[in-house]
């Protein structure tokens, strides 16, 4: 039998990174992809894409090093979070409850195998466009822009990790995560996996960490409205000096239009266009791609690159 579908978490929220070049980082996240700031505190600064809902999906935080502080998953209610929480204690992984910050209330923290930390919260704030970035359609988060990239909002991040198999059983039981997609080896190592908590595709995936280290982010991900939006933004990365990594390009696993490169300090990110895939199935079983078709390549035959198994952020000799 199919088990039934937890809807406690009602979405990704956001994602908190680090940076070492604070000021040439906020840069590129506002000038070339196309984030509006929202607020800053201490050595933060909140951003977020010109649809999104919430206040903020982007944390920014100075550092000395780069990679993920934690991620942030808002429960569809209060009592949500409590059975979440609840679950959460009874594993032995939560760390315990935190004020929030400026884009949310209180939350609590846990971590998952590789030690990545993790938060879900309820009390969120939304955003509310000043004067001039006010939407004629009172239906829309924020005026269209146009301004670099121009990302919509955030759609999806991806961990490196030690073991995808633990934290397969991880997602699935401390969020209640569907799995989606996933690639097994001929040796029946489990080597990629997708998760959604809600009907969009994913908005997650885990993927082996070849360098042996763990704990580390692989990227971020905030989506535009077509293909063709992912191409201006190969030109501006261009144009700007902005390194790409691979891309553009179609994935053959989720069928993602995709495009990464460097942000300043390391950091890992992509512009996608996921086009109008939905799991709208209850009762989805998770595609499973082999060894032999992975190394197909993706879609249209371009090989997946070596350093999308081996970089992630921090790097392996990064300060901790």
């Amino acid at each position: 039998m199919t088990e039934e579908p937890c809807f406690d978490v009602a979405h990704l929220g956001h994602v908190e990174l680090l940076t070492n070049k604070p000021e040439e980082s906020l840069d590129f996240f506002i000038n070339a992809y196309g984030l509006t700031e929202s607020g800053r505190e201490g050595d933060s600064v909140y951003l977020r894409g010109w649809d999104d809902y919430e206040f903020h999906t982007l944390k920014l935080t100075a550092s000395r090093t780069t990679g993920m502080v934690h991620v942030g998953y808002r429960a569809s209610s209060q009592a949500a979070l409590e059975r979440r929480v609840a679950v959460i204690e009874a594993m032995g992984c939560g760390t315990g409850w935190g004020d929030g910050d400026l884009g949310h209330g209180r939350a609590y923290r846990f971590k998952s195998p590789d030690g990545h930390v993790f938060e879900l919260y309820y009390e969120t704030r939304k955003y509310e466009p000043p004067e001039g970035e006010r939407p004629a359609l009172k239906n829309i988060a924020q005026r269209f822009h146009g301004r670099g990239a121009a990302v919509r909002r955030l759609d999806h991040f991806n961990l490196l990790a030690t073991d995808v198999s633990q934290m397969r059983d991880f997602m699935t039981i401390a969020l209640g995560s569907r799995v989606t997609e996933q690639i097994r080896l001929d040796s029946g190592r489990l080597v990629g996996c997708w998760f959604t908590v809600n009907n969009k595709s994913y908005d997650m995936a885990v993927t082996e960490d070849h360098s042996g280290a763990r704990g580390r982010f692989h990227h971020i991900t905030f989506a535009v409205d077509q293909r063709e939006d992912v191409l201006r933004a190969a030109d501006i990365f261009l144009e700007s000096g902005v390194f790409i990594e691979t891309g553009p390009h179609k994935h053959a696993i989720q069928g993602t239009f995709f495009l990464y490169v460097y942000e300043p300090a390391g950091n890992r990110v992509e512009v996608a266009n996921a086009g109008a895939r939905l799991i709208l199935q209850p009762d989805w079983q998770p595609i499973t791609w082999t060894e032999t078709e992975r190394k197909k390549g993706q879609a249209w035959g371009l090989k997946t690159i070596p350093s999308f198994h081996t970089y992630g952020t921090p790097p392996v000799d990064s300060p901790k």
